[in-house]
């Protein structure tokens, strides 16, 4: 074994690599002999090199008030054929669950009536809007792209942690990952059958103009942006980029009788669907905040007039709240008469009666999240928090019983990730992305893998700390993956933007409360 790994200790957690100590999975044979010739001085270039490249390219984020290249790892987490059934399929399954949902809490309410879930759930939730009730979706789909994240327990079983489905973000930094594997590691794609991520941008175009109004034959799809000063800009621009699309900001739009025009040099334009990376309350100053000034007045009206489509749509913040979270499992048997393919991690309801209780009388031995939390923020781990931590936390929850899950400790998976001059055990999550054309959801091979670099650290988010791994799934099929192609006629890539954690935390105005 190569002296990077001779100080390798498994943690106490499934090890993504490794078997047992020095028995290497199948999988990451290829990856092991690569990085054997390797001394700690080689890695460090190659790693430095990816950094520059991050650097160059705009895909930077800021950490304790300072910017800093987007970081990943050298050792790719892999994922098998077998593997990515099971994610791929359970993926689908949850967001056609949460589809149903959505289609039921925005019409008939059948699951509220029948008792599967409680009415004060849908009304009390901050993210209903009744403005979304006369909105009739294209297809029926409101969930146009989903980010499922997911974790693996201490058995090796993959486990749903939480949905987003309001304005998932990091697809960006997947795409943007596997370019700079491919150049770091070119041969390790020559030798591995890696699925490819560059069909991403086509697969989101082709369900958006699938999303158009009826009657729209030649569909103009555009991005909406808060603009440059957002975290999350870099990837905004790409994915126009990637789908040769316009990218605009609300100032570019403008709605009349009850129809949204783009505003170009050659006059005035039609649009029939935006996909959008505003968060619902800075969308139309109409409907939501007033003193909005990113967003578009009157989009929502022609949204309710069927002249134009929203991806994705508002309202879709009550299908992931984490309190609803705990119910999924049960909707997917409501609505599709199936059984759960991923299950959720045990989780507690304080607002239920009994359940308060139970999580006060073990404060110390649960992971405590905020219902609305983004970003890892507010989530405090019980066995590693202090006295006045948890007597903080009891208050709030007793205060706000809705606003709170509780959840069993999970020891996250770990992966061997550069520490130093060797290789350490770190923690780590999935979040697979799907896309939603009313026929099919396709889940992108692989995800964004998030690793947390602080030693027992189990919050991934790089808004706490943590980075990035390059996720392969491997195929049986031939070779490999390549780095992402420029689609031809696209339009000129834009300046780079600075790109923020996991597109969380937006400068100046809030994205979406899901990128967590």
């Amino acid at each position: 074994m190569a002296d990077i790994f001779d100080a390798y200790a498994l943690a106490d957690a499934w090890d993504e690599m490794f078997e047992r100590p020095g028995e290497v999975r199948t999988a990451y044979e290829p990856v092991l002999a690569a990085l054997q010739p390797m001394d700690p001085a080689e890695l460090r270039f190659r790693a430095d090199q990816m950094a520059r490249s991050f650097t160059d390219r705009g895909v930077t984020y800021a950490f304790a008030g300072e910017e800093r290249p987007w970081p990943l790892d050298l050792v790719p987490r892999i994922l098998d054929a077998l593997e990515w059934d099971l994610i791929s399929r359970g993926v689908a399954q949850r967001v056609k669950a949460l589809e149903a949902y959505l289609a039921d809490a925005y019409g008939p309410c059948r699951a509220f009536e029948d008792g599967v879930v409680p009415w004060r759930l849908l009304l009390n939730s901050p993210h209903f809007h009744r403005a979304a009730g006369p909105v009739e979706p294209p297809g029926g789909v409101r969930i146009h792209v989903a980010g499922i994240d997911l974790v693996r327990d201490e058995q090796g079983d993959f486990r749903v942690l939480e949905d987003n489905v309001r304005v998932p973000s990091g697809v960006s930094y997947v795409i943007e990952n596997r370019r700079a594997m491919t150049r770091i590691f070119p041969s390790l794609f020559a030798e591995q059958h890696v699925l490819p991520v560059d069909g991403y941008g086509q697969r989101l175009l082709a369900a958006l103009r699938a999303a158009a109004p009826d009657g729209v034959t030649d569909p103009r799809v555009v991005v909406l942006t808060p603009g440059p000063n957002n975290a999350a800009y870099f990837e905004h621009a790409l994915l126009a980029r990637l789908m040769g699309v316009q990218l605009v900001e609300g100032h570019d739009l403008v709605c009349r009788n009850n129809r949204v025009w783009m505003r170009t040099t050659r006059g005035e334009m039609p649009v029939h669907v935006v996909y959008r990376r505003l968060d619902d309350d800075f969308l139309d100053p109409l409907h939501f905040r007033p003193d909005s000034v990113i967003g578009c007045p009157g989009i929502m009206s022609a949204a309710q007039a069927g002249t134009v489509t929203l991806a994705n749509a508002v309202g879709n913040g009550v299908a992931d709240d984490k309190l609803l979270y705990t119910y999924v499992p049960d909707l997917i048997r409501y609505y599709l008469s199936e059984e759960p393919i991923l299950p959720n991690v045990e989780s507690y309801r304080p607002d239920e009666p009994g359940q308060l209780e139970a999580v006060l009388d073990q404060l110390d031995q649960l992971v405590i999240k905020p219902v609305d939390g983004a970003g890892g923020q507010g989530i405090v781990i019980g066995p590693q928090a202090d006295k006045a931590t948890l007597d903080r936390v009891r208050k709030e929850v007793v205060a706000d019983p809705r606003g709170w899950i509780a959840q069993r400790p999970v020891a996250l998976s770990t992966s061997p990730t550069l520490a130093g001059d060797g290789m350490a055990p770190r923690h780590i999550d999935l979040r697979p992305f799907a896309v939603n054309d009313g026929r099919d959801v396709w889940v992108l091979p692989g995800g964004l893998t998030r690793v947390a670099l602080q030693e027992g650290n189990l919050i991934v988010n790089s808004s706490q700390g943590g980075g990035s791994k390059d996720t392969w799934v491997l195929t049986d099929g031939g070779p490999a993956s390549a780095a992402d192609p420029e689609p031809a006629g696209t339009p000129p890539p834009v300046a780079p933007r600075q790109l923020g954690p996991d597109g969380t935390t937006p400068k100046g105005v809030q994205e979406g409360a899901q990128q967590q």
